[in-house]
């Protein structure tokens, strides 16, 4: 294995860790037995245990953001099919962890807000881009004539996102699909596309 693959891998199984059991209670010894790394190895990757944290976080965020761009920015469906995409595709992956997963952001901004001004403003900024995606694709379905003209696309996607992630701690928390799936038909019904 490469450097880099070494890193990724760790990267990669420190997230699925995090995901499940969070940032403060997955130790290192348990990430780097998993990636089957010495520990002194480690620190030939990341600084600290935070450096590596935030590796995770930019790791997570650019690949939801390449599956954002995969249904939110795909220009080959409609925009509202897009939105429901998006949403169906998030429902898909709790679905297939058992809900034990859910956002990984979302699971960190819950933890670390509070701790670590370095991990709530970068978390910040990532939310900040994804509202601006969502808001992108309202604006496009807008523009398509498939939600109503009078929403203010930046503030709903600044509370769709917003819901989003709370219907997904319902649904981790309810271990059911439901509180993704009401999410979903309400949203739709707001923005004027239940018909679409």
């Amino acid at each position: 294995m490469t450097k880099n693959d070494t890193r990724q891998n760790i990267i990669t199984i420190g997230a699925d860790l995090i995901s499940i059991h969070g940032f403060g209670s997955t130790g290192l010894n348990k990430i780097l037995s998993e990636a089957q790394v010495p520990k002194g190895s480690f620190y030939h990757y990341f600084k600290s245990k935070n450096d590596f944290g935030l590796a995770v976080i930019e790791a997570y965020a650019e690949d939801y953001e390449a599956r954002m761009d995969e249904t939110l920015a795909n220009e080959k469906l409609e925009p509202v099919d897009r939105l429901r995409s998006y949403l169906r595709r998030s429902v898909e992956d709790l679905k297939s962890c058992d809900f034990s997963k859910g956002c990984l952001i979302g699971n960190l901004g819950q933890e670390m807000a509070s701790q670590s001004d370095l991990f709530r403003e970068r978390l910040d900024d990532i939310f900040s881009d994804w509202e601006q995606r969502i808001a992108r694709c309202l604006k496009a379905a807008q523009d398509a004539q498939q939600i109503q003209q009078c929403i203010d696309t930046e503030q709903m996607g600044a509370f769709i996102l917003s819901g989003w992630q709370g219907a997904l701690l319902r649904a981790k928390v309810q271990r059911s699909m439901l509180p993704l799936l009401r999410f979903e038909e309400m949203i739709l019904r707001q923005l004027g596309a239940v018909d679409q």
